[in-house]
C-alpha cells in the first residue's frame, strides 16, 4: 500500500514539473512554494472621506491634564479599590489578633431552692420535716492573656444561705471567695504563642497589604503616563502629518501650474497627487493611533461604560515634562532599595517566615506550665444559739464570725481563711513527629523568602540599570533626530528654492519632503521615548508616587458604594 502511494505521488511531481518546466529547472531548490491567492484581486475605487475618531464628539476637544487623568485612575480603577480594600481588612486583621488580648469580664448570678428530704433526726427540718434550702449566689470572673502567654484571672462570688436544718449553727450565712490564678508556660507556649502568632502576623500583613497597594498604586501611575505621552505624541504626529500634506498640496498646485504652461512633464503631476495621497494615508493612520491612546487612556481612568468622558475628543494640556536630574547608578539603586514596595513585601515575606519558624522551634519543646493560685474565703452568718442535744449552754460563737455579708467580706480582705497553691505540669510526646516536620518545612521556607528577597534586590538593580541607560540613550537619540530634522528642513527648503528657480525636479523635492517627514516622526519618537524613559526611573527608582504627589487612602474610593 505505502509502495503505491509513494509511486502515485512521484507521477503527480513528475506531471507537476511536465507542466511547468520552469519549476523543474529555473527554480532554486530552497525557493518556497507560494500559491496564487484572490486571483484578479483589484483595490475597489472608494469616494474620498473625511478622517474621523469614531465614537467621540469631533469637537470642540476636551483638554485633560496629566495630574487629572493619574487623580482618575487612582479613584476609580477597581483594582486599586480591591487594593484599598484589603489594606482595610488587614488593618481590621490586626484589630481582631489584638482581641485576644482583652480583659474578659464574666458575672453570674443564681437563685436556687432546694427542698431535700430527711435523713434523720439531725439532717432534716424541724420536726422530721424536708430540709428547705435557700441560696441566692453572686460570681463574677475577669480573666485576661498576656502576651507572654500567660493566662491571668481574677474572680469573686458571694453567696448567702437561708438553712432550716436541725443542725445549724448560722442561719442566714454568708460564704465569700476570692480567686486569684496565674499559669504561666515555662518551655513550648514561652514567648511565642498562637494568639500572639496570630498578632505578630496581621501586623505583618498589614504593612504587605499596604506595600502591595503601593506596587499596584505605582503601576497604574507609570502606565497612566505612559499612556498620557504616548497620547501627546500622537496628536503631534497628526500635526506633522497634516504639515507634511498642506505641503504636499502646495506643491501640487506649483507642479499642475507649472504643466499648465507646459514647463513640466505631465508624469509630474502625478507624482505630486501620489505624495499627497501618502501623506493623506499618513494622517489617517496618526489619527487611528490617536483613537487607540485615547480609548485606552480612558480605560485606565473610567470604571463606568456609561461614562460621558467616553464622547470626548481628549487632548493632553500638561506642558511638556522637564527632564530631571538624574543622578548616578548607585544612587538610583540606593534610593530604590529604600523606597520601592517590593522590598516592604519582601520583608513582610522574610518575616512570616521567621515567625514561623519560630513557632515551629517552640513547637518542639515539651510543655511545662506554672500554675499559681491564692484563694481567700469569708465567712459569716446569724447565729442560731440552738443546742441540738439540749444538754448545757451553747458555746458562743466567734464575733469575726457573727454578722451579715459585710462582716464576711471582711473576714475575706483581711485574709482569714486563704487558700496557696503551686503546681507545675509536664507533657510531651514521644517522637514528635509532627513538629519536627513542621519545623524543616518552616526552615525551608525561610530559605525560599531568603532567596526570593535576593531576587527582588537583583531584579530591582537590573530594573533602575535598564531605566538609567534607555534615559540616556533615548537623551542622546533626541539630539541626534533633531540635529538630522534641522538638516532635513534645510535641505527640503533649498530644494524648493532650487525648484522655483528651475535647477531641481518634482522628484527631488518630493524626496526631501519624505526626509523632512521622517526626521520630524524621528524626534517625536525619541521625544516620546525620552518621556517614558522618564517615567521608568520614576518607576524604578520608587519615587513615582511621590513625584505625582499620591496619597493612598483614597484608593479606588470613585468604584465603591
Amino acid at each position: 500500500m505505502f509502495q503505491s502511494l509513494r509511486r502515485a505521488a512521484i507521477v503527480s511531481i513528475s506531471a507537476g514539473m511536465l507542466a511547468n518546466p520552469l519549476l523543474a529547472s529555473a527554480a532554486p531548490k530552497s525557493a518556497p512554494a507560494i500559491p496564487v491567492v484572490a486571483r484578479g484581486y483589484r483595490a475597489p475605487d472608494l469616494p474620498t472621506v473625511s478622517s474621523e475618531i469614531v465614537g467621540v464628539t469631533g469637537q470642540p476637544f476636551v483638554g485633560i491634564r496629566l495630574h487629572d487623568a493619574i487623580a482618575m485612575a487612582l479613584r476609580k480603577n477597581t483594582d486599586l479599590a480591591i487594593a484599598g480594600e484589603n489594606v482595610k481588612i488587614a488593618r481590621y486583621a490586626v484589630v481582631a489578633a489584638k482581641g485576644n488580648f482583652d480583659l474578659r469580664f464574666q458575672i453570674a448570678p443564681s437563685v436556687t431552692h432546694l427542698t431535700e428530704a430527711p435523713t434523720n433526726a439531725f439532717f432534716a427540718g424541724p420536726n422530721f420535716s424536708p430540709i428547705v434550702q435557700n441560696q441566692q449566689k453572686v460570681t463574677g470572673a475577669v480573666s485576661a492573656l498576656l502576651p507572654g502567654g500567660q493566662s491571668v484571672s481574677v474572680g469573686l462570688s458571694q453567696n448567702k444561705t437561708i438553712d432550716n436544718t436541725f443542725i445549724n449553727a448560722f442561719d442566714p450565712s454568708y460564704a465569700t471567695s476570692l480567686n486569684v490564678g496565674l499559669d504561666q508556660p515555662l518551655l513550648r507556649g514561652a514567648g511565642i504563642n498562637p494568639a500572639k502568632e496570630q498578632l505578630e502576623l496581621a501586623v505583618v500583613g498589614s504593612r504587605a497589604a499596604r506595600a502591595q497597594a503601593r506596587t499596584q498604586a505605582a503601576a497604574t501611575v507609570a502606565a497612566v503616563e505612559s499612556t498620557y505621552w504616548q497620547l501627546v505624541a500622537a496628536w503631534r504626529s497628526v500635526a506633522i502629518a497634516q504639515s507634511a500634506l498642506r505641503e504636499a498640496k502646495l506643491q501640487e498646485g506649483s507642479v499642475n501650474r507649472l504643466v499648465a504652461r507646459g514647463a513640466a512633464a505631465p508624469i509630474e503631476r502625478t507624482e505630486a497627487q501620489s505624495q499627497v495621497e501618502s501623506f493623506r494615508a499618513s494622517r489617517d493612520s496618526a489619527l487611528q493611533q490617536v483613537a487607540s491612546l485615547q480609548n485606552a487612556l480612558k480605560v485606565q481612568i473610567l470604571s463606568e461604560s456609561n461614562d460621558p468622558i467616553w464622547l470626548a475628543n481628549l487632548v493632553p494640556t500638561s506642558p511638556a515634562r522637564t527632564l530631571p536630574k538624574v543622578s548616578s547608578l548607585n544612587a538610583l539603586v540606593e534610593r530604590a532599595l529604600h523606597d520601592r514596595p517590593e522590598i516592604a513585601q519582601s520583608a513582610a515575606t522574610r518575616e512570616e517566615a521567621a515567625i514561623a519558624l519560630a513557632t515551629a522551634k517552640n513547637g518542639v519543646l515539651p510543655k511545662i506550665d506554672l500554675s499559681l493560685g491564692y484563694q481567700s474565703n469569708g465567712f459569716a452568718g446569724i447565729p442560731t444559739n440552738v443546742n441540738p442535744l439540749g444538754s448545757g449552754p451553747v458555746t458562743p460563737v466567734p464575733g469575726y464570725l457573727a454578722g451579715s455579708m459585710a462582716q464576711s467580706y471582711h473576714n475575706l480582705w483581711g485574709g482569714r481563711f486563704p487558700v496557696y497553691n503551686a503546681q507545675i505540669t509536664y507533657s510531651t510526646t514521644f517522637g514528635h513527629r509532627r513538629s519536627h516536620a513542621a519545623l524543616e518545612t518552616a526552615q525551608a521556607k525561610a530559605r525560599i523568602a531568603a532567596l526570593q528577597s535576593k531576587g527582588v534586590v537583583n531584579e530591582i538593580v537590573i530594573e533602575n540599570r535598564n531605566a538609567l541607560q534607555a534615559y540616556r540613550s533615548a537623551r542622546a537619540r533626541l539630539a541626534a533626530t533633531r540635529a538630522a530634522r534641522i538638516a532635513a528642513q534645510a535641505v527640503y527648503q533649498s530644494e524648493v528654492r532650487k525648484y522655483k528657480n528651475g535647477a531641481s525636479t518634482t522628484f527631488l523635492v518630493l524626496q526631501r519632503q519624505v526626509q523632512l517627514e521622517r526626521a520630524r516622526g524621528a524626534e517625536l519618537q525619541a521625544q516620546t521615548d525620552l518621556n517614558i524613559a522618564v517615567v521608568e526611573i520614576d518607576q524604578a527608582s520608587g519615587t513615582i508616587l511621590a513625584k505625582n504627589h499620591v496619597k493612598l487612602d483614597a484608593l479606588g474610593s470613585g468604584v465603591l458604594p
